[in-house]
């Protein structure tokens, strides 16, 4: 087949690649390769599709729909598959192959165009944090996934390397925060890692399925925050954004049962995070929504 993968994916890989990225080059072979294992048809290629990964939807030998799905190593497919299979279809899409080190997950087919984001504002945060739920259970056995501390140091370090003069008390309390939330023992849960309403799509055998996790072992407050900040553009042309926010907090930690000082410090942290990345990366736009949201926590 012809392969040309998604813009935004492209422009996305250039961010964090500027100088050319091998596994982008490799990829129109490694489809190729994907699609001929596994007897598949292609259907179309997703768009405008993510930003650290291609999907393509297909057809297997039976005429099944399905989704192949490709990412670099650093977007740690392996992990990915270990939580999917982990999860076995409860809360997420279900596994149906794997060739980890090839990058290349066989995944149900879901409906990649109706995501819970598509709900009113309320009924789409109740559904995602029903979904978030169930996702939360213990890790399995023998399988290493990178710890919160883990990932959130590594962030941490990359944020003050790259934070200027004007963002820097910011990143001081954000750092400040971390360092809080991490003091005592953790807990050991398995997160989906980077929840949004647009990770959850509508499917056949549960109304609502979430997709594309970078798993990671902690607190269930880590993986609650980011979805405070979910429509963050909303929130910010909103003269009450502010307060709708701190009131989003206090709903959805008594809904799942979370420490609301703890959620708060969590969406402060990632929220700078993200904002500092953004800039890092050339989408001022990005980082002034997040950063402003940030301010208000």
């Amino acid at each position: 087949m012809a392969f040309e993968p998604p813009r935004r994916l492209v422009k996305a890989l250039g961010e964090t690649a500027p100088d050319g990225d091998e596994w982008l080059e490799k990829l129109p072979t490694a489809v190729e390769q994907a699609l001929t294992l596994h007897e598949l048809t292609v259907e179309r290629v997703q768009v405008p599709g993510g930003r650290s990964s291609v999907v393509l939807l297909v057809r297997r030998p039976d005429g099944t729909p399905a989704v192949l799905k490709l990412a670099p190593r650093r977007a740690r497919p392996r992990s990915e598959a270990a939580a999917l299979a982990h999860w076995g279809g409860l809360g997420a899409v279900r596994l149906l192959d794997a060739e980890p080190e090839a990058g290349a997950l066989l995944l149900e087919r879901l409906h990649p165009e109706v995501s819970v984001r598509s709900l009113p504002e309320a009924k789409a945060l109740l559904e995602a944090a029903g979904t978030l739920r169930r996702l939360w259970v213990e890790p399995p056995e023998g399988t290493v996934f990178e710890t919160v501390a883990e990932r959130t140091g590594r962030q941490a370090a990359a944020m003050r390397t790259a934070a200027g003069p004007e963002v820097a008390p910011l990143v001081d309390a954000a750092l400040a925060a971390r360092e809080e939330l991490l003091a005592g023992p953790p807990e050991r849960r398995l997160l989906h890692g980077t929840f949004r309403q647009s990770k959850v799509l509508a499917g056949e055998r549960l109304p609502w399925l979430s997709v594309g996790p970078d798993p990671v072992v902690g607190e269930c407050a880590f993986d609650l925050a980011r979805l405070v900040r979910d429509r963050v553009e909303d929130l910010i042309a909103s003269p009450s954004g502010a307060t709708i926010t701190r009131r989003r907090i206090k709903r959805l930690a008594e809904s799942l049962e979370v420490d609301q000082e703890r959620l708060r410090g969590w969406t402060l942290f990632r929220a700078v995070e993200s904002g500092v990345r953004a800039l890092r990366v050339g989408r001022p736009k990005d980082a002034e929504l997040l950063l402003e949201f940030a301010g208000w926590l």
